[in-house]
């Protein structure tokens, strides 16, 4: 018997592992496929803020960048790479965005060196742009070593079963706790107002004789180089899902898009490509990610006395799945949100301590309420 079982082995399912591991918890980790086995594992990993004018996923990020960069250099100093990052905009708009963000942040704004202004091309420096102190990890040793403390099952979770006060998982494994964080897969609950957006990523990896210093975010995200080698990635095929698809994902065509709108931004030379790293991401559908308990909307609509159709939702007037939470929908932004989020909901699972309402899943229970 387990503490907590955690469902889905990527960068979510890793960190609160992590977390409740490091507090004692003996915890139990399943995926259908391996740790970072999909989405986490195809990630460039970059840990970087959003770079927009306002709203709540900018704040969201801002704070998340902070923690985790702080996370990572604590607790994994040797996995984390710290780079100066220049992100440069895509567009007029994105130009505006830049500049507003340049006004208002407390970052230390950089200088881009001349060594990374020959590197990109001609285009690229015509454009506004925002350079700062950043950094990036290793997606699948990251995740391993997040994980090491918990015990790993290679397995599809086909049952999910509440009975006496447990989970039980299979018919085989038991946990006082569950933690969902299956991204775009499967939800494992029968629950219409959970709604996540799949997106597939690509990332490749390229010998190239071009030295790139820098992290690189313009069309597509390009890693510094290291040893001759540079990761080019994007989270950039909504329509594609491995598990809904009739066709299967056209790597050549990935590949060609990926070099082409890095092309746009680096001058590459001489490119080999040695690695495809590919997997399906989830986001929300208001981008904002989902963390926290779920709602048994069953229950919750039986109660007669309870009013959905208001402005302010009472979420603690709802009907709640026993022990039973959910991480999930970061987006492009996993090893960025991944850490920040996994310390919310620790604390929540370990003392109770309330979750910010701009996280919790009720709130698309709420909206999916309003339209029955």
């Amino acid at each position: 018997m387990y503490d907590v079982a955690i469902i889905g082995a990527g960068i979510n399912g890793c960190s609160i592992a992590f977390e409740l591991t490091q507090a004692g918890k003996k915890v139990i980790l399943i995926d259908m496929c391996s740790v970072a086995g999909g989405g986490s594992g195809a990630a460039g990993a970059f840990i970087s803020p959003k770079f927009s004018k306002a709203g709540e996923l900018k704040e969201l990020l801002h704070e998340a960048f902070l923690y985790s960069m702080d996370f990572y250099e604590t607790n994994f100093p040797h996995l984390l790479s710290k780079r100066a990052l220049l992100h440069i905009a895509q567009n007029d708009e994105d130009a505006e965005s830049l500049r507003t963000y340049k006004e208002q942040t407390q970052l230390e704004l950089l200088t881009p060196s001349k060594e990374i202004i020959n590197a990109i091309t001609q285009e690229a420096q015509t454009q506004e742009n925002i350079s700062i102190n950043a950094g990036l990890v290793n997606a699948e040793a990251m995740c391993q070593a997040l994980a090491k403390s918990a015990k790993f099952v290679k397995e599809k979770v086909e049952s999910l079963v509440y009975d006496e006060g447990m989970w039980n998982i299979n018919e085989e494994y038991c946990a006082k706790e569950v933690v969902l964080a299956t991204g775009a897969y499967e939800s494992l609950l029968d629950e219409p107002y959970i709604q996540l957006r799949g997106i597939w990523g690509h990332r490749i990896d390229i010998k190239t004789t071009t030295q790139n210093p820098y992290s690189l975010h313009q069309f597509v995200s390009i890693s510094p180089s290291k040893e001759g080698v540079v990761a080019i990635g994007a989270t950039h095929n909504v329509h594609y899902h491995p598990q809904t698809s009739t066709e299967p994902y056209d790597l050549e065509e990935g590949r060609a898009e990926l070099l082409a709108k890095a092309a746009r931004t680096l001058k590459l030379e001489d490119v080999e490509i040695i690695r495809d790293y590919t997997g399906l991401r989830s986001g929300s559908f208001d981008y904002i990610p989902i963390v926290g308990p779920l709602v048994l909307s069953n229950a919750t609509l039986q109660n007669k006395s309870l009013r959905l159709h208001t402005k302010t939702p009472d979420y603690e007037s709802y009907s709640y799945y026993p022990n039973l939470t959910m991480i999930n929908g970061n987006g492009g932004y996993g090893f960025v949100l991944a850490p920040y989020l996994a310390k919310i909901l620790s604390e929540y699972i370990l003392s109770e301590k309330k979750i910010s309402p701009r996280l919790l899943p009720a709130r698309f229970f709420a909206r999916w309420a309003k339209k029955l």
